[in-house]
């Protein structure tokens, strides 16, 4: 049995952000709660909109509806609120420092200069809670990051993001029932990250 009881998926809200790829987090979770069959998102006290899992055990699917940067103050509300512990989370993000399609598990450790883990961090008050991270790099050269990740995916690179959205629910799926380390040795192309 796994210990998750809460998945944030991270991304910028409103219809300006939805193909980007800083949304990817976003994308993993919608995608997860129409296969669930949930109750529908509903909005959290203007901070995130949330769905909860209506088969099995109990789970919280957590969509921050404040931008990327300050995702941790609902993050942090939601623990509070539903008295979960921050390593009874798991958060789904991009990553560009990772090659597009790449799936890579943490335990722990920094934000990697992504400014929602980072959010995260700061508001919890600690760095001990599983993220799911979803390549979507590599930044090309001479273009500022911050622009990238708030850029569109060609459609190339979406057919092969699709595929990663697809892993990353089956490796949530597994994690739910077997725990996220042996879900990771059970999906093609997901690795556990060595801690920094």
């Amino acid at each position: 049995m796994s210990d998750i009881k809460l998945i944030v998926g991270l991304g910028n809200p409103g219809n300006k952000y939805i193909k980007t790829r800083h949304n990817a987090g976003f994308n993993v979770l919608g995608l997860l709660a129409g296969q669930w069959g949930t109750a529908g998102w509903k909005n959290w006290k203007n901070q995130a909109d949330i769905a909860i899992r209506v088969s099995g055990d109990k789970v919280i699917l957590v969509k921050p509806s404040l931008f990327m940067n300050l995702s941790g103050t609902p993050v942090r509300a939601l623990l509070d609120y539903y008295d979960i512990r921050p390593e009874e989370m798991i958060v789904v993000s991009d990553d560009f420092s990772l090659k597009l399609g790449v799936l890579r598990l943490r335990f722990s450790g920094s934000s990697g200069g992504h400014n929602g883990l980072e959010s995260i961090i700061v508001e919890t008050g600690t760095s001990s809670f599983p993220r799911l991270k979803l390549g979507i790099g590599p930044v090309p050269t001479g273009t500022d990051p911050a622009n990238f990740v708030l850029s569109e995916f060609t459609p190339d690179e979406n057919i092969i993001m699709q595929e990663s959205y697809k892993k990353a629910m089956t490796l949530i799926e597994k994690a739910l029932t077997h725990g996220l380390e042996t879900a990771v040795s059970k999906v093609p192309g997901a690795a556990q990250e060595q801690e920094k």
